[in-house]
């Protein structure tokens, strides 16, 4: 069982960033990959990003490369997601998520932390 807290969302100008944190709870962190997902209002959940267990590896939505970067600090039991250049359609509820098995469903959710971008 993995426990998921994010934080580090809030209100920015357009062009602004902000960096998001993930903190997991139990021993086995370094066994996930791990992801962030958003939701606008009215709309469904998307994927932004994911990162491989070690790190080596991350793959992003179009719409975000060049201006986000995911990245994990296995020690910490944290993975981070860095928003630079960040635009009005950016405005979502962040969630960050794990999963045992890599292609397989997203086992664990956090609970969301907002993430506003003013024009």
């Amino acid at each position: 069982q993995v426990q998921l807290v994010e934080s580090g969302g809030g209100l920015v100008q357009a062009g602004g960033s902000l960096r998001l944190s993930c903190a997991a709870s139990g021993r086995t962190f370094s066994t996930y990959e791990l992801g962030w997902f958003r939701q606008a209002p009215g709309e469904e959940r998307e994927f932004v990003a994911r990162i491989t267990r070690g790190g080596g590896t991350t793959w992003y939505k179009d719409s975000v490369k060049g201006r986000f970067t995911i990245s994990r600090d296995n020690a910490k039991n944290t993975v981070y997601l860095q928003m630079n250049s960040l635009k009005p359609e950016d405005t979502a509820v962040y969630y960050c998520a794990a999963r045992n098995i890599v292609g397989g469903k997203w086992d664990y959710w956090g609970q969301g932390t907002q993430v506003t971008v003013s024009s």
